[in-house]
């Protein structure tokens, strides 16, 4: 694994716990973490079960005895390490946004291409798909339970930044993050919205903005919860993206409309990825925020028992939910990540692409781009292509 800050937590949860509970094809063992800080990565890596710790990534790729390489560094060296790896004829598993432009990640893309050819996998870390409710949800919607899909709405909001001297970190600085929190957070209220429907879009309208523009720098030597220096630096990305989609591919003649929301300034919203789907049959709606449960609305019953219901996903027959707990025993945010190590492994194992594959990362990072386009340029509507 490169890198080792709050995603490094998470995968490393997934790598450690998954083999533990499920019965996975092949038993992956937690041999290295790379990191930049020697002194931290050590830690991280007594901390969290890698064998050892190393400095330098391109040293790791090369040695035999690595055969998967999980990249949770930031966006601005996504690129570099999977391709570099990929060629090296490592299995990629590459965080989200895929890159930080869509020529990184066309680059990314075709390296990927090639090295498939070599039965080498590759996949980018959506990892909400994963949440046992938010599959659910797919599988309702697959099923025809909502018949013609009409209209998307989805969000995701948090209020992280609402303190305007909170420091300037990588993540607001496009040349680290590559965006705000349209790509941040934005790209997976697109990426769900998505998976759920089965559909993709094809056109975007929208706009971003920049609420506090500058931060204070913090001071040399300490880390993200260190204190401030007076020195102040310029916020490079947005706060907050507003942009609506027109989805293609419904196969009825009808191109649905989607309305998407990503923002870090929404008031007591921790961490609010909500997608609300209409039917002409039903309705479903998720939250993230209550992410063991799923909204259901079934307008095929008589108008007396008609109304949203919730259902409460921790059944065994739910997605990846037989292996955990007794009904009603409830799962948590880590828990995505083990079953995204299930799914990958299981992919190398088969042989087969692992989803959501970086041609799939492509097209998120094109609507991105997109989106970003529409709000520099003013236009009605940007293509994603």
């Amino acid at each position: 694994m490169i890198g080792y800050g709050f995603m490094g937590a998470a995968h490393s949860q997934g790598w450690r716990v998954a083999p533990r509970f499920f019965d996975l094809p092949a038993d992956p063992t937690m041999a290295v973490v790379v990191g930049r800080n020697p002194d931290a990565v050590s830690a991280a890596a007594r901390k969290w079960g890698w064998d050892e710790a190393a400095t330098d990534w391109r040293e790791v790729i090369a040695r035999d005895d690595i055969d998967v390489v999980d990249i949770v560094t930031p966006g601005d060296t996504h690129a570099e390490i999977a391709i570099a790896a990929l060629e090296a004829g490592k299995h990629v598993l590459c965080e989200k946004p895929l890159a930080n432009s869509v020529a990184e990640a066309e680059a990314m893309t075709d390296a990927a291409a090639r090295a498939a050819e070599k039965g080498v996998r590759s996949m980018v870390g959506f990892t909400y798909r994963r949440v046992p409710a938010a599959t659910f949800a797919r599988d309702l919607v697959a099923a025809g339970r909502l018949g013609e899909i009409r209209q998307v709405r989805a969000a995701y909001r948090q209020d992280w930044l609402m303190d305007a001297e909170a420091p300037l970190t990588w993540r607001m600085q496009k040349d680290r993050a590559g965006s705000g929190s349209l790509g941040d957070i934005g790209a997976h209220a697109i990426d769900l919205s998505e998976y759920i429907t089965g559909l993709r879009l094809g056109s975007v309208s929208g706009i971003l903005d920049t609420i506090v523009a500058e931060r204070p720098l913090l001071a040399e030597g300490v880390g993200l919860s260190g204190t401030a220096s007076s020195e102040r630096g310029a916020v490079t990305v947005d706060d907050i993206a507003l942009f609506a989609g027109r989805y293609g591919g419904s196969g009825t003649g009808y191109a649905p409309l989607g309305t998407f929301e990503a923002t870090r300034f929404a008031t007591g919203r921790k961490n609010a990825l909500t997608v609300e789907v209409s039917g002409s049959l039903g309705a479903i709606a998720f939250n993230l925020e209550r992410m063991n449960e799923l909204e259901f609305y079934d307008a095929m019953l008589p108008a007396t028992e008609q109304g949203f219901r919730t259902i409460l996903v921790t059944e065994h027959d739910h997605p990846y939910l037989a292996p955990w707990w007794p009904p009603g025993h409830m799962l948590g945010y880590e828990h995505g990540f083990s079953h995204q190590v299930v799914d990958f492994v299981t992919a190398i194992a088969d042989g087969s692409q692992p989803e959501p594959s970086f041609a799939d990362g492509l097209h998120i990072q094109r609507v991105l781009d997109a989106v970003e386009r529409s709000s520099q340029d003013g236009s009605a509507w940007t293509s994603t292509d």
